[in-house]
């Protein structure tokens, strides 16, 4: 039974070793490759164009809603007490609908920019995949957001070039 134990662990521990040898890591930087693509850069011109129109609205509402509130300000003396409170009521409603459009403006040109660059996403994360096939990795790393503070240059290679022909 001793005898049995001893073979079985001999033998993992080779397996063990023949993997680890044959194990190929790779990493990149996800977002330098992503930001480097033609697709990206022109997904990105176009959310940038409906932020600038976004952008836009919202500085004719806050321009409209000061014009109205400097006149409010100047006749305010002149004003009965239930026309001023009226008109105090009608501002508020107008800045709070300001800012009602500003958090469905940003909230909007966040999902268009997700919708905008999850094909170009796909399309790198099929690279990604094609690479870490076709050279027999065991796992390709993401180096962004620090995840990943230390790689062995010696046992892991640089993928980026790979992913970047792929993509071309």
């Amino acid at each position: 039974m001793k005898k049995l134990f001893l073979i079985t662990a001999m033998f993992f521990a080779c397996c063990t070793t023949m993997m680890a040898q044959q194990a190929k890591i790779g990493y990149f930087s996800y977002k330098a490759v992503l930001e480097g693509m033609t697709d990206y850069v022109t997904a990105m011109l176009g959310v940038e164009e409906l932020r600038k129109q976004y952008d836009d609205e919202v500085k004719n509402a806050e321009n409209e809603f000061n014009e109205k509130y400097e006149l409010f300000l100047d006749q305010q003396n002149m004003l009965d007490d239930a026309i001023r409170q009226k008109r105090q009521a009608d501002l508020q409603n107008l800045l709070d609908r300001n800012m009602q459009f500003r958090k469905e403006a940003d909230r909007l040109l966040k999902q268009a920019e997700q919708d905008a660059i999850a094909p170009v996403k796909q399309q790198l994360n099929k690279a990604i995949q094609s690479v870490g096939y076709s050279g027999a990795y065991l796992m390709i790393v993401n180096t962004d957001s620090e995840a990943c503070p230390y790689i062995d240059a010696s046992r892991a290679e640089d993928v980026t070039s790979k992913i970047k022909s792929y993509l071309k």
